[in-house]
């Protein structure tokens, strides 16, 4: 059953991940979960909105359903384990989100302090994700690591994983300000309460109208 679930994940990520141009264009490179990756294929993407907000190619490796924690290693070297998505070149920006899915998938929100603490440290400066970040600065890039949408005043099926996801993203707080060359997004504020329109019809991924939100706070960051 295990190499059943592997070769299906590894066809549902073959052909989704975008290649790296060979001759050097494009500066900025996302990498993440289905926040960035949803509506990739009608255009409406996050990397897609981008795009046209800075006027200039985004290369976007984000796949559904990815993990920074992911195990299966075909599957894992195709996009599933979020650090397999990066690929060392002199990138001026790297655009980072993810962890919801090592909490949500793993462990249930509930009892997550392991993959906590094998994300990233409490102190912010070890852990899965440091060290994917670190990999890119070395390489000389701007890390912006995003953080996820919220569901205020309107009940969700992840409702329960908001005190884990808080407690990430404090760590990655705490990480961003380590090193200046990291920043750390929230966009914890960007839903209006009661506003359903921001979110597709799950109450989890972003709406095309939320895809567009969140590349305008990210156009900002990097501008």
């Amino acid at each position: 059953m295990r190499t059943l679930m592997g070769l299906l994940a590894m066809l549902a990520v073959v052909g989704c991940v975008e290649s790296v141009p060979t001759n050097g264009t494009g500066r900025i490179l996302m990498m993440g979960d289905s926040m960035f990756a949803v509506y990739g294929g009608s255009r409406q993407s996050v990397s897609d909105r981008l795009e046209l907000r800075i006027n200039e190619p985004v290369v976007d490796r984000s796949v559904v359903g990815a993990q920074f924690l992911y195990a299966l290693p075909i599957s894992g070297s195709l996009g599933l384990r979020i650090g397999s998505q990066y690929v060392s070149r002199k990138w001026d920006w790297v655009v980072v989100n993810g962890g919801g899915n090592d909490l949500w998938l793993a462990c249930g929100c509930r009892r997550c302090d392991g993959q906590l603490n094998r994300m990233v440290s409490e102190t912010g400066d070890q852990g899965t994700i440091v060290d994917v970040v670190n990999k890119a600065r070395a390489d000389g890039a701007k890390v912006l690591f995003v953080g996820y949408l919220r569901t205020p005043g309107v009940p969700s099926a992840i409702d329960h994983c908001a005190a884990h996801g808080n407690a990430l993203e404090a760590r990655l707080k705490r990480m961003a300000q380590r090193d200046a060359g990291v920043t750390y997004l929230s966009i914890a504020d960007l839903v209006p309460n009661g506003d359903r329109s921001f979110h597709d019809a799950d109450l989890i991924h972003p709406s095309p109208k939320g895809s567009d939100a969140i590349a305008a706070r990210i156009a900002n960051a990097i501008r």
